[in-house]
C-alpha cells in the first residue's frame, strides 16, 4: 500500500513543481505531449512549436532500467505480439491527442481545477470497462516468455542516446524557440524527476488504467490469482490529492469549464478519445506511462508499443489529428472512429471463447 501512495504522491508533487518551473501549464508529465515533442526534435514532423527532447520521458525508461537491473528484475521478454502492441501504441497517442493529454495529464488537469477533464475521465473509465469485457470474454495476446537478452536493451539504449543528444545538441536535432516545445523546466530537474518516477513506478507497478480496471470494474468479484486490493486506487488518489494541494500552494489552481490550458469544448470527442485510450491500454496491459516503464525493465513488446507511440506522435502532427483550442479537427474525428473500429476488431480476433481472464492479465494488480 505504501509504495503506491508514495509513487502517486511523488508524481503529483513533481509534476506540479515542473509546471511551476517552466513546463506547460497542467503538464508536469504528459506522455503524449512529450512524445510529440521528441518526434519533432528527431525530424519526424515539421511543427516547429513541438520540438524538444523531453528528459522526463527518458527518465521514465532509464529509471526503470537502472532499478530493475539493480534489483535483478530486468528480463528480456516477449509475448509474441510486437506488431499488435506497436499499432495499439499508435492509437493510444492519437486518442490522447484528441483529449489533449494522456491519463497522467488528465489527473493534473482535474487537480488544477479543469472541469472539462472530467469528461476525459468518464471516457477513460468507459474504455477500461469495454476492455475488461473483452478480457472476461477470453481476449489474450500471450504470456511473456524469455527473448534474446539484447532485445531488452534496445529501448533503454535508444533513450540513452537521446539523452546524449539532449546535452550535446547535434545539428540534426531540432529544438523549438517558441510554443509548447520551448516551455520546459530546468533539464536536470526534469531528468531527476523522470528518473525517480521511473524507479518508483517500476517498483510499484503504478498505472492509471490498471487502477481503474482492478478497483472500479472488477468490484467484489473474486478472480483466481488476483487478490482484492486498493493499492492502485490509493496511488491514484494520492496523486490527485498531492497535485491538488500543490497546485493551490503554487497558484496554479483555477476552477472552471472555460479557458483552461490544453482544453476545448469538444466534449464528445474528448470522451471518445480517452475511451480509445482506456480500451487500448487494457488490451496491451498498461497506460502509456506503464508502457515506458515496462519497456525499461526488458519487455520488448512494451518497447514495440513505445515505438508505436512515437510513430503515433509523428502522425498526429503530420496529419493534423490533435485537438486544439478551436475543437477537434475532422481528421481527428475520423481517426478516433477508425481507431475504435480497429480496437474492437483486435478484441474479437484475439479472443478465445470460454477461457475467461487470462492469467497474464491477473498479475501486477496488487
Amino acid at each position: 500500500m505504501v509504495k503506491f501512495i508514495v509513487t502517486g504522491g511523488f508524481i503529483g508533487l513533481a509534476g506540479v513543481i515542473l509546471s511551476y518551473f517552466g513546463n506547460p501549464a497542467n503538464t508536469g508529465f504528459c506522455v503524449s505531449c512529450f512524445m510529440e515533442n521528441i518526434a519533432g526534435s528527431l525530424g519526424l514532423h515539421g511543427n516547429t512549436r513541438m520540438q524538444f527532447i523531453r528528459p522526463e520521458i527518458l527518465g521514465f525508461v532509464l529509471g526503470s532500467f537502472l532499478i530493475s537491473v539493480y534489483k535483478k528484475d530486468f528480463k528480456s521478454t516477449s509475448n509474441g505480439s510486437p506488431l499488435l502492441r506497436f499499432f495499439v501504441g499508435i492509437l493510444l497517442i492519437i486518442g490522447c491527442s484528441i483529449f489533449i493529454g494522456c491519463p497522467v495529464k488528465m489527473v493534473y488537469r482535474i487537480s488544477a481545477g479543469d472541469l472539462t477533464a472530467l469528461i476525459g475521465l468518464g471516457g477513460l473509465v468507459a474504455g477500461v470497462f469495454i476492455g475488461m469485457q473483452f478480457l472476461d470474454g477470453g481476449f489474450r495476446i500471450g504470456r511473456a516468455t524469455p527473448s534474446p537478452a539484447g532485445n531488452g536493451y534496445l529501448v533503454p539504449g535508444l533513450m540513452f542516446f537521446l539523452l546524449v543528444f539532449l546535452f550535446i545538441k547535434p545539428s540534426f536535432i531540432s529544438l523549438s524557440t517558441k510554443g509548447a516545445g520551448a516551455l520546459y523546466a530546468p533539464v536536470y530537474l526534469s531528468l531527476a524527476a523522470g528518473l525517480i518516477v521511473g524507479v518508483l513506478a517500476q517498483r510499484s507497478g503504478f498505472c492509471i488504467t490498471g487502477g481503474i480496471a482492478r478497483i472500479f470494474l472488477w468490484g467484489p468479484r473474486e478472480v483466481k490469482g488476483c487478490p482484492k486490493s486498493t493499492g492502485l486506487l490509493m496511488g491514484i488518489v494520492s496523486f490527485f490529492l498531492v497535485a491538488f494541494f500543490a497546485s493551490l500552494l503554487t497558484g496554479q489552481f483555477s476552477l472552471g469549464w472555460h479557458g483552461q490550458p490544453s482544453s476545448n469544448e469538444s466534449y464528445g470527442w474528448a470522451f471518445l478519445g480517452m475511451l480509445m485510450v482506456g480500451f487500448g491500454s487494457v488490451l496491451i496491459k498498461g497506460c502509456p506511462l506503464r508502457q515506458l516503464v515496462t519497456a525499461g525493465q526488458g519487455d520488448t513488446d512494451a518497447g514495440a508499443a513505445v515505438l508505436g507511440m512515437l510513430t503515433g506522435a509523428a502522425l498526429v502532427q503530420n496529419w493534423g489529428l490533435g485537438g486544439n483550442a478551436a475543437g477537434t479537427p475532422y481528421e481527428g474525428k475520423m481517426a478516433v472512429i477508425i481507431g475504435l473500429v480497429i480496437l474492437f476488431t483486435i478484441g474479437l480476433l484475439y479472443r478465445e471463447r470460454g477461457s475467461g481472464i487470462a492469467p497474464e492479465y491477473q498479475t501486477g494488480l496488487e
